[in-house]
């Protein structure tokens, strides 16, 4: 598209106005400065008209005199404000909001309208009025124009644009652009002026209408198509227009130091919002003029007459107001507060049954917390007795067993009682939770299994026992409670797992070396459990699950709910068949006798775990289910050993020492117990292997000396002695104080 010629007209002289009706409006509140006498009335007014003129405002010949500015004409059409040689009729004054509003034709016309076009018809310049912003609207109406405002007679300050395509898209009451358009007045205007630019389009190329462009009071205008025949002809519309008016003073700050401040007593300065100046208003609890001293001036509002505020008396002050309650009653007396409340003889009554009714709830309560908590004792009691709690007391004084006897509530506390987020762990012999006691020790809780009323003796004496294993490689027992219905016992907590999870579910790498070292350190617990000089101990669960490794990936044998105490001169014990599968000796499973080589065939094949990485049982169904022990039994046999050793291992131990291993673990799955090695046999060459495997490194090569033949050879020369007869060297390591094994020193394995 192209735009036209542009051109701007300045302001010309305002039409007369036509004869207006009288309005009557409501006088609101004042503003405004300037010098008054105390005495004189607040307004003024014309005898033609009920409209109210408020100070600063005023009539010639009235009291109070005008402010300079200010000045008002009396008509037979009602009040007129003078701006330089205009008239303009005047609609209403608002005092509170600082606004005058008049009926003017604030207007301009293009000169497609033909003859002499008329531009904005007044000025505000040199006076205290300003076109509102807020409530007034820059409208223009025409076809495809754009009409832009201008603040003098260069700066733009805002404008719109509006287009017509055909005669059906004009509709009657939109301005939205077609035909009419609409724009926001910019704060500060007095001087408007416009310029009208044609707009050339595809759609329509009729430019030659007429174009008028005026500010309006928002919302008092509404577009109709008619108004698109204006010409200079037709005369000029009057519209509602609104004026700010202001205290030409500076801003407070500067007008506060001037002789001429208008804000009177009582009142405040408030600047401007449009343009400069300020006005002032009567501060909180009073009212009137702000503009004038005196009666007419800004007044105390006496609430207590008017507004009724308070419940009971109400003593006026200046600018606010107190209420007060009788005698005997409390409140700050305002129906809109909390009033006036007393205690009189029913609220008297009403309390005291109150306060009784609340005691015998608190009596109730505890009385109910009393008989509940007797009750709980004598629960805890019971089940103390049933759990062989007395017996287990005895027994701790005759044998000095350091056990600690824990109350049920020390447990609820440490475990949350027993929440399920602090589960560590589940078996066939109970569950595991993780609890930290009053002194911050952290400690593994063990819910075991309902005691049977007849083996209550035997339970205690193996607690008893249990709590007097002290080994490094043996998680301890630190006490018990025979509390609740089922007893609980308590360990020290193992942070890092178990072997089981180290070996099949992750991937982290484990050496041989620490592979092997974990094979002596359960191998001597278990040694010690069976050589223990008072009763020997089988522990019937040995597992990869059952060993636990702390920080520093120590091994501990743990999880003792299955195991049994061989009687004193016995080599046996017949008992229910427990176990897990996988890892049970067969011999035992046969015969329900329990011996320590049962520890000893489930010891093999936690080796061959090691070995291998491999779980015990593998396969999904029943007839694909294949044991590791037979499994490794068999590739060892067809000379197939690496098939099955986990690659690492074959890396970092070689062959030879990976077969001498092997060979150990198949001795110890013997399926004649009497046949398999015992269990500080098994420990001591593990130990020897460890240490050779130090001293020696690894012996990959084919031209190394055999393992096996260098233990006999160490054997017979009296360094290690496996003879089942030779009692005098198991006792002596069972006699340690430690109970630790004594194992080969370094220096004679050089051989």
């Amino acid at each position: 598209m192209e735009p036209s010629i542009s051109f701007r007209r300045p302001m010309a002289e305002l039409l007369p106005f036509p004869l207006l009706p009288r309005l009557l409006l409501p006088l609101l509140i004042c503003f405004s400065p300037f010098f008054v006498h105390s005495m004189e009335s607040s307004t003024s007014g014309c005898s033609s008209s009920n409209i109210s003129i408020p100070y600063p405002f005023g009539v010639h010949g009235q009291s109070p005199s005008p402010a300079q500015g200010f000045e008002i004409n009396c008509t037979s059409s009602g009040p007129r404000l003078p701006i330089g040689n205009n008239s303009i009729s005047i609609l209403n004054i608002s005092l509170l909001d600082g606004y005058v509003s008049i009926l003017a034709s604030a207007a301009s016309r293009s000169r497609q309208c033909g003859g002499n076009y008329a531009s904005f018809s007044f000025s505000l310049e040199g006076t205290n009025f300003t076109f509102s912003d807020t409530r007034n609207k820059f409208t223009a109406v025409g076809c495809n124009m754009v009409a832009m405002l201008l603040n003098g007679t260069t700066a733009y300050s805002g404008g719109c644009a509006s287009f017509c395509s055909t005669k059906n898209s004009i509709v009657d009451g939109a301005c939205s652009g077609v035909a009419c358009c609409q724009a926001p007045v910019p704060k500060g205007l007095k001087n408007p002026s416009l310029e009208f630019t044609n707009i050339t389009t595809s759609l329509s190329k009729d430019t030659s209408g007429c174009a008028e462009a005026f500010i309006v009071e928002q919302n008092a205008y509404v577009f109709a198509a008619a108004d698109l025949n204006n010409s200079n002809n037709s005369p000029p519309r009057y519209r509602h227009v609104v004026l700010e008016w202001s205290i030409d003073g500076g801003s407070c700050e500067e007008a506060n130091r001037s002789a001429s401040y208008a804000c009177k007593e009582n009142s405040y300065c408030y600047n401007s919002s449009n343009g400069i100046g300020y006005r002032c208003n009567c501060t909180e609890g009073f009212e009137g003029n702000p503009y004038l001293q005196g009666p007419g001036g800004c007044q105390d509002i006496d609430e207590c007459s008017t507004g009724k505020p308070c419940t009971h008396t109400c003593i006026n002050t200046k600018g606010s107001f107190n209420c007060v309650c009788p005698s005997g009653m409390n409140g700050d007396g305002r129906k809109e507060g909390s009033g006036c409340s007393g205690i009189g003889t029913l609220q008297i009554s009403i309390v005291v049954g109150l306060a009784l009714l609340l005691l015998l709830l608190l009596l109730s309560f505890w009385t109910h917390c009393l008989v509940k908590r007797r009750k709980l004792a004598k629960k805890r009691q019971r089940y103390f007795m049933q759990n062989g709690g007395m017996l287990l007391k005895q027994q701790m004084l005759s044998r000095r067993a350091p056990l600690r006897i824990f109350t049920s509530g020390e447990l609820d506390k440490a475990t949350n009682k027993f929440s399920d987020n602090n589960i560590v762990g589940r078996g066939g012999f109970g569950t595991v939770y993780k609890g930290v006691l009053s002194d911050q020790l952290v400690v593994a809780v063990k819910r075991s299994q309902r005691v049977d009323q007849s083996q209550v003796e035997q339970f205690v004496n193996e607690l008893v026992i249990l709590s007097q294993v002290t080994h490094k490689n043996v998680v301890q027992l630190l006490g018990c409670c025979l509390e609740a219905e089922v007893p609980l016992l308590v360990y020290e907590f193992i942070t890092n797992g178990a072997l089981f999870h180290h070996l099949h579910n992750t991937s982290i790498p484990m050496s041989w070396e620490d592979r092997l070292r974990i094979a002596v350190e359960t191998a001597s617990a278990l040694a010690y459990l069976h050589l223990a000089p008072k009763t020997p101990i089988v522990h019937r669960d040995v597992k990869s699950s059952n060993i636990l490794l702390d920080t520093s990936f120590t091994a501990k044998v743990s999880d003792f709910g299955a195991s049994r105490p061989l009687p004193p001169n016995q080599t046996h014990v017949t008992t229910l068949v427990q176990g897990t599968l996988g890892y049970m000796d067969p011999e035992y499973f046969q015969t329900s006798q329990l011996t320590e080589k049962s520890d000893v065939y489930s010891f093999g094949v936690v080796l061959i775990e090691l070995l291998t990485r491999e779980k015990p049982i593998s396969g999904s169904q029943m007839d694909e289910v294949r044991s590791l022990a037979m499994h490794f039994s068999t590739l060892f046999h067809q000379n197939q050993l690496l098939k099955i050793v986990d690659s690492q291992v074959a890396e970092e131990a070689g062959t030879r020492h990976v077969k001498t291993v092997a060979q150990l673990a198949l001795r110890c799955l013997r399926l004649r117990g009497e046949e398999r090695p015992r269990m500080i046999e098994v420990a001591v060459e593990l130990e020897a292997l460890r240490r050779l495997m130090k001293q020696h490194s690894v012996l990959k090569s084919e031209e190394e000396e055999p393992l096996l033949p260098l233990l006999r050879d160490l054997s017979c020369r009296g360094e290690m002695n496996f003879d089942s007869q030779s009692s005098s060297s198991h006792d002596g390591i069972a006699k340690d104080e430690s109970m630790e094994l004594i194992l080969l020193p370094s220096s004679d394995l050089s051989c």
